[in-house]
C-alpha cells in the first residue's frame, strides 16, 4: 500500500515539471511499476497472476466495457452538471492546444500511466477483499462489494486535483467511472481487461475532444 501511494505522490510532483516530452513517461511508467516491483518482491512468483491471457473475448469486454463506461459517465456527468458546477479536465484541453508530437507523446503516455491507475485500484480491492475475509470473516459477497465501492471512492478522491477539488464531480462521476472498470477485473481477474477497457474508454474520450476542438475552430 505504501508503494502503491508512493508512485501516486511521485505523478503528482513530477506533473509540474518541466522537462523534455520524453521524460513525461518516466513518471506514468513509475505509476505502474513502483507497486509492481514491490509486490514482486514480497510475493515472489505470484504478481504475474493479476495478469492473464488476452484472446477474442478479452477484446470484446474491453470494447463492451468501454462503450459503458463511456454512457454511465455521461450520464452521471449530466446529472452533476444539472445540479451544480463541473471542472474540465485540464489533460484534455492542453491536448486540444499542443503539436502532433505532443499529442503522440500524451496518447503513448497514457498507456503506462492507465496501467498504473488500474495497479493502484486493484492492489486495495485486493488488500481490502483480504483483510474484510481472512481477518474479520466477512462473506466474499459482501467484501467484494465494501471493496469495489471503497476503492472507486478512493479513485475519486485521487482526481481531485485534476477537477480543481470538486467533491461532486470526483466522487460521483469519477467514482462511478470506477465502479464500471473494476467489473472486469471481478468477472475476469485479469488487469489486462481492465486496462484495455480503461484505454479505450479514455482514448475514445480524447479523440472525440480533439474531434470536437477541430470542429469548432473551424466555425
Amino acid at each position: 500500500m505504501a508503494s502503491v501511494a508512493g508512485a501516486f505522490l511521485f505523478l503528482v510532483i513530477s506533473a509540474s515539471w518541466s522537462a523534455a516530452l520524453i521524460w513525461q513517461l518516466v513518471p506514468a511508467v513509475m505509476l505502474a511499476a513502483v507497486p509492481l516491483i514491490t509486490l514482486a518482491r514480497v510475493a515472489p512468483g505470484h504478481w504475474h497472476c493479476l495478469f492473464g491471457k488476452v484472446g477474442l473475448r478479452e477484446l470484446r469486454l474491453m470494447l463492451g466495457f468501454a462503450l459503458l463506461n463511456i454512457v454511465i459517465s455521461m450520464g452521471l456527468g449530466f446529472i452533476v452538471w444539472a445540479l451544480t458546477q463541473v471542472a474540465s479536465n485540464g489533460s484534455t484541453t492542453q491536448l486540444g492546444t499542443t503539436d502532433t508530437l505532443g499529442r503522440m507523446v500524451f496518447f503513448v503516455k497514457t498507456l503506462p500511466q492507465l496501467l498504473g491507475e488500474e495497479v493502484i485500484t486493484i492492489l486495495p480491492f485486493l488488500a481490502l477483499l483480504h483483510w474484510l475475509t481472512h481477518k474479520l470473516g466477512w462473506s466474499r459477497k459482501g467484501a467484494i462489494l465494501l471493496a469495489w465501492f471503497a476503492t472507486s471512492v478512493m479513485f475519486g478522491m485521487l482526481h481531485l486535483p485534476t477537477y480543481d477539488w470538486n467533491w461532486v464531480q470526483c466522487l460521483v462521476v469519477i467514482g462511478g467511472a470506477r465502479m464500471v472498470l473494476t467489473l472486469p477485473w471481478i468477472m475476469t481477474k485479469n488487469m489486462w481487461v481492465s486496462t484495455g477497457a480503461h484505454i479505450t474508454n479514455d482514448w475514445l474520450l480524447f479523440a472525440a475532444g480533439l474531434w470536437g476542438a477541430g470542429l469548432a475552430s473551424k466555425v
